[in-house]
């Protein structure tokens, strides 16, 4: 799932090929993906691009006083394309295409993007709002995890009363992290993932809290300017423990382990993490020794 830093690129991507143009045909080609109805997709035909902008993991296109807004959910992507075919896809065909955005820039280029979603179950959705709150998961965002204070964190986390690891990938608790970097902070931090936040203390929020900026930072440095199709390998390149399991943690050695759920899993280094103990699979009733 593409999460704060990889969306801030894509936000930043847009702004540097997107804004100044003007917005040609859209292409609808998943209907499902489409949420609102009022205005129409149609209405952004014609309008110049002023701007582009992220919330937590949504991403914005700004057209002259409307926003085109998506979430790119887990399997979803934008992808920039300079010549586009101009034969309009078939709505619910088999191909991962949800939406294509035509655009006529002052070059006398004709460039689009594609919002795409791989695999078989369809959550990638688009919005068009005259207002970014109007959409109801921007609305009920926490507070950017890369704007949101020390003090501020510390208060969410104690109110929470929950694992660390369900606490900060919760976006009405904090905006922007999902699996992936949830699994590097707390590796940085050398925090276990089912430590509850009401009990730590001020020193260990401290010492997560820069985990999280630097973490985030440093994505973000290391994915602003990068082709929006390179985004994803930048992403995996980074990662010393998420998606890394049976491989040994570039820290201390330790085989880097994993804990699974019905439709994710994460990663952690027992090691760095856990004082050596093997948290048990979420499938099994107990902690292994």
């Amino acid at each position: 799932m593409p999460e704060l830093p990889e969306v801030e690129a894509l936000a930043q991507f847009l702004r540097e090929h997107a804004v100044g143009a003007v917005v040609g045909r859209v292409d609808v080609a998943a209907l499902s993906a489409v949420k609102t109805f009022d205005p129409p997709v149609t209405a952004l035909s014609g309008r110049d691009v002023t701007g582009a902008g992220r919330w937590g993991k949504f991403l914005g296109l700004e057209c002259d006083g409307l926003w085109l807004i998506t979430h790119l959910s887990r399997g979803g992507w934008l992808r920039w394309i300079d010549e586009p075919s101009q034969t309009p896809p078939k709505p619910g065909g088999k191909s991962p295409l949800a939406l294509r955005v035509h655009f006529f820039t002052p070059e006398g280029m004709t460039p689009a993007f594609d919002l795409t979603e791989a695999g078989t179950k369809k959550r990638l959705a688009v919005y068009i709002v005259d207002d970014p709150k109007l959409v109801p998961g921007i609305s009920r965002l926490g507070p950017d995890a890369l704007e949101v204070t020390e003090e501020q964190f510390g208060e969410i986390l104690h109110a929470a009363s929950q694992r660390i690891k369900t606490a900060i990938v919760d976006q009405s608790l904090l905006a922007g992290i999902g699996n992936a970097y949830s699994d590097e902070i707390l590796h940085t931090a050398k925090i276990s993932p089912f430590a509850n936040t009401k009990t730590m203390s001020v020193e260990t929020i401290s010492v997560l809290y820069e985990a999280m900026r630097s973490v985030l930072t440093d994505a973000v440095q290391r994915s602003v300017g990068q082709d929006a199709a390179r985004l994803k390998g930048e992403k995996r390149s980074g990662m010393r423990v998420h998606a890394r399991t049976g491989m040994p943690c570039p820290v201390c050695g330790d085989t880097v382990r994993e804990v699974s759920y019905a439709e994710r899993s994460f990663q952690y280094c027992p090691t760095c993490q856990t004082g050596g103990k093997v948290l048990a699979d979420r499938r099994m009733s107990r902690l292994l020794k």
